[in-house]
């Protein structure tokens, strides 16, 4: 079993290329929003920003301080190089990104609601979803210690399901510990068709992050242990349910439970990838599993209580004081009044 601790070898990386510690791969996409609240076809003027699974994670890795780099493809277009802008202002290396002459970049477009905001993608055919497994090849990416991908990827197209399956059986990176995002999108493939492929994907993966209510949805799985036994396979698995808390369920140790602090919610947009960024952040610095899953409920409330798919960090100390609380002053926590200054319980 891989684990994050390998080093590179540094005679499989070019000069001039520091190592990286973590790789994400993945699409990201231009986001068209109108001013919130406001339906899409009475707006007269819509917010341009940036989102995607992958280079969200890394993005939040990067501020955090670690070396990330973010592998994908975008077009030869204002909307791909919008997007490598924006990933990169973020401290992410885009160097390995692919620039497509032939294909569009993805977009995806918001639309408010008075109950929830529904969301129209325009992705189909786009450069990302023409990734292949030739996309992890670069010598540049020797040393990662950390390859993270989701489930996202492999309902682009087929090529890019083969570089999912790639990154999982084959193990591209040598030495690097795989972590996998379920991250269903059912506007991308229905449950019945993505529950087998999910499962799969995840279970030869090393690291897994699945919402408890998309466990279930895809596989009937009502508990943490239930989504354990049907993935025996990752050294651990990590489920998320929402408000309530994350289970860390790891091989030969008892599952690890951390209730989740409260926040304001101002969008879900985003969370699941800020916590799985905390979490991983908790891994590479070696913390035990109460502070990983510690430090994955506080990079996330940060994106809950911000509008945006990156939400700005607070300094590193601090989560320091949060992370090194007594269970009963973690507990209670309540972050809903919490200037992101604050450095003390």
């Amino acid at each position: 079993m891989p684990t994050p601790d390998a080093r590179p070898d540094p005679a499989t990386i070019p000069a001039g290329f520091p190592s990286v510690e973590v790789a994400t791969v993945g699409e990201t996409m231009v986001v068209l929003c109108p001013a919130p609240g406001e339906p899409l076809e009475h707006a007269e003027r819509v917010a341009v920003s940036v989102g995607g699974a992958e280079s969200n994670v890394a993005g939040y890795l990067a501020r955090l301080g670690h070396r990330a780099t973010w592998v994908s493809r975008v077009g030869d277009d204002p909307f791909g190089r919008t997007v490598v802008r924006h990933v990169a202002a973020a401290g992410v290396r885009v160097d390995l990104v692919t620039v497509d002459p032939a294909a569009p970049t993805g977009l995806y477009v918001k639309d408010p609601g008075a109950v929830a905001t529904e969301v129209h993608y325009y992705r189909a055919g786009s450069a990302a979803s023409r990734m292949d497994p030739g996309a992890l090849a670069d010598q540049r990416l020797a040393g990662a210690r950390v390859l993270h991908l989701s489930g996202i990827t492999p309902a682009l197209s087929a090529p890019c399901r083969a570089l999912a399956e790639h990154a999982v059986t084959d193990r591209p990176l040598p030495g690097a510990l795989v972590s996998f995002d379920v991250n269903h999108r059912a506007r991308l493939w229905p449950a019945d068709r993505a529950a087998p492929v999910l499962r799969d994907l995840a279970d030869r993966s090393d690291l897994v992050f699945v919402g408890q209510d998309e466990a279930d949805a895809l596989w009937g799985t009502a508990d943490p242990v239930a989504v354990r036994r049907l993935l025996p396979g990752p050294e651990t698995v990590v489920v998320k349910d929402g408000a309530v808390g994350a289970t860390a369920l790891c091989r030969d140790a008892e599952p690890v439970f951390v209730p989740a602090p409260r926040v304001a919610v101002v969008e879900p947009v985003g969370a699941g990838d800020a916590f799985a960024a905390g979490y991983l952040v908790g891994l590479l610095r070696d913390l035990d599993t109460v502070r990983r899953l510690r430090l994955g409920h506080l990079v996330a409330a940060q994106a809950l209580a911000s509008s945006g798919d990156n939400a700005p960090l607070p300094p590193w100390a601090w989560f320091d004081v949060l992370l090194d609380a007594p269970v009963e002053t973690w507990s209670p926590l309540d972050l809903t009044a919490r200037d992101p200054g604050w450095s003390g319980p």
